[in-house]
């Protein structure tokens, strides 16, 4: 299913001074940018851009009652959101796509709450890709100060590497493993000065694909001198699953525990051409996208859960206990303690 009649947006989110608006900046000298895209930040004069549909949101979050943290309302981003479909409704503007730039102290999560449960929004709207940028010289630093960088890598599309030209081999390559352990279905990418391809920014399934494929054998007992109680744990199945038990399984999974599953993401083999792609965070769940075909010649369905407090064992033992009515058998690929 193509979503043509959505326009896609694409948020990028990073901590301060990991290089979020110098690649805004050198994004919107695209062409396929420069008209037709839509921009949201938080500060103008940090961008610096004379960009004609560039507008400001302050950040106003609304609690919504008996809800937990992800549940926050992001009442600015709707109204703004809800602004540039009047405007392209009434001819004022030809919108195409929205760009979105958080401040670096940010959780994504209320902003993905915000479009995918506003019926308005949903219709018009769907989440394209989140990209976080993470400075490599100091990404290890930020990661065990700043808790809100851990938040933004977890519900990462793309995360992408900046100040490479001025970091050690040793240290991208303890920051790349390191992010990889916190979410192992991203796709890691690089930018010096800002400079990256935004088709290369854009969603992707085939990456989902490409990272479960390569895990090797379940290393149980992978740590390293962080102590968190964040967890990751990938599955495959062999065979096409029934997507209506899956689909119980699941919701009864986020209604107990959607606090703390912090995200989801998944290719499915439900028996058609193509898989259907499954994403959220927390207990919120972006509508499930068919797709025409596969994007990878293997046609395995794959999954990846992000973790807190849970134990990975048992998301595995609930799964597979319910997997007669799922029709497949399951194989865990990879277990991580991520911090």
């Amino acid at each position: 299913m193509i979503k043509t009649n959505k326009k896609p947006i694409t948020i990028i989110t990073g901590c301060l001074g990991s290089g979020k608006t110098t690649l805004l900046r050198e994004l919107l000298k695209e062409p396929q940018l420069q008209n037709n895209t839509a921009v949201i930040v938080n500060e103008f004069g940090k961008v610096g851009l004379d960009h004609h549909l560039l507008k400001k949101a302050d950040e106003k979050t609304t609690l919504l009652k008996g809800g937990c943290i992800c549940c926050n309302n992001r009442e600015d981003l709707e109204n703004e959101l809800k602004s540039f479909l009047s405007m392209d409704h009434n001819k004022e503007a030809a919108i195409n796509r929205i760009v979105i730039e958080t401040t670096g102290m940010a959780d994504p999560a209320p902003i993905l709450f915000t479009i995918l449960t506003n019926p308005l929004l949903q219709h018009h709207y769907y989440i394209d890709s989140v990209v976080v940028t993470v400075d490599t010289k100091n990404g290890m630093l930020h990661m065990k100060n700043n808790p809100e960088l851990i938040k933004q890598v977890i519900v990462a599309d793309k995360i992408v590497l900046t100040k490479t030209d001025i970091s050690t081999t040793t240290e991208k390559e303890m920051l790349i493993q390191q992010l990889k352990r916190i979410n192992p279905s991203c796709e890691i990418l690089e930018a010096v000065h800002g400079n990256i391809d935004f088709d290369d920014l854009k969603g992707d399934y085939r990456q989902l694909s490409r990272t479960v494929a390569e895990k090797e054998i379940p290393d149980l007992e992978s740590k390293n001198h962080y102590s968190s109680t964040i967890q990751s744990i990938s599955f495959t199945f062999h065979n096409p699953l029934d997507w209506t038990a899956f689909g119980l399984w699941l919701s009864a999974l986020l209604h107990a525990n959607g606090e703390d599953i912090l995200r989801v993401k998944g290719l499915l083999d439900v028996g058609e051409e193509g898989p259907i792609v499954l994403n959220g965070v927390q207990h919120i769940i972006h509508p499930p996208e068919h797709l025409d075909t596969w994007p990878e010649e293997e046609h395995h369905s794959h999954l990846v859960f992000i973790l807190r407090t849970i134990q990975p064992s048992e998301i595995e033992r609930s799964l597979k206990a319910f997997q007669y009515f799922l029709g497949t058998n399951i194989d865990v690929l990879e277990l991580n303690a991520a911090l």
